[in-house]
């Protein structure tokens, strides 16, 4: 009887712009994925996500590979930074589950948190602010009101003033706040913590409160498909090269 695995994914940010991600993120779906008992993608799905009407060939694409998916293997979903806006209406066409932002999952009888991550960073202030904003009631609904064009327009002009704005902050800035780490992990009373968002793949072991702890961090999917292969024994953090 072969080992089960469970895979993670995360920071794919998928483009049109980008196809030989896309191709890489199918050919992964349809090989290795297939024999999974279930995959998770932590947040950053997409490059850009301004909501579930913006329908395209290329999101519906996406959307068929994790359905054709789901059929046999469960598939869950957590918002990031740049896919918060997805909402029940893609979810449904991909036939994925949505999950709170920080959930707890039993991984093989290991207790474990997973989160895309952005919201451990606390020390880019500017984010945290906007973090806090577009997660409120008022702001996603009106963003998700304006038409359609605006939006692209909109988004579009972020990304741009996002951009510039990263350069100026510092690698310290940009990773995680090791207090909130210990915070969360305490809060949820876990001794496993799986996130994205830092682009900085690595699996952390530390001692907390007398206890042995880990942290993974998924790497991104610029340069080559970075995925966590968890089984009852072991978690593995893995790469697929893109195809040249």
């Amino acid at each position: 009887m072969s080992t089960p695995f469970t895979y993670f994914i995360s920071d794919l940010h998928l483009s049109a712009q980008r196809p030989d991600i896309t191709d890489c993120f199918i050919s992964f779906m349809q090989s290795e994925a297939k024999h999974a008992d279930a995959l998770y993608i932590l947040g950053d799905l997409f490059e850009v996500w301004i909501g579930d009407d913006d329908i395209t060939e290329f999101s519906e694409r996406v959307a068929s590979t994790i359905a054709e998916l789901a059929v046999n293997v469960p598939v869950y979903f957590i918002h990031g930074n740049r896919d918060f806006a997805i909402r029940e209406g893609f979810a449904k066409r991909a036939n994925m589950t949505i999950l709170p932002e920080q959930s707890v999952i039993d991984l093989y009888g290991r207790k474990t948190l997973i989160s895309h991550g952005d919201e451990i960073c606390t020390r880019d202030i500017a984010y945290q602010a906007f973090r806090k904003k577009s997660r409120g009631w008022w702001w996603p609904r009106l963003m998700l009101a304006l038409p359609l064009a605006l939006r692209r327009h909109i988004a579009k002009r972020g990304r741009i003033t996002s951009q510039n704005n990263q350069k100026q902050l510092t690698a310290e800035i940009m990773d995680v706040t090791p207090s909130e780490v210990d915070r969360v992990m305490r809060e949820f009373k876990v001794a496993t913590f799986i996130h994205g968002h830092t682009h900085r793949p690595n699996i952390h072991r530390f001692e907390l409160d007398g206890i042995n702890r880990e942290r993974i961090v998924l790497g991104d999917w610029y340069d080559q498909g970075s995925i966590l292969l968890a089984t009852p024994n072991e978690l593995l953090l893995q790469v697929r090269p893109f195809s040249d």
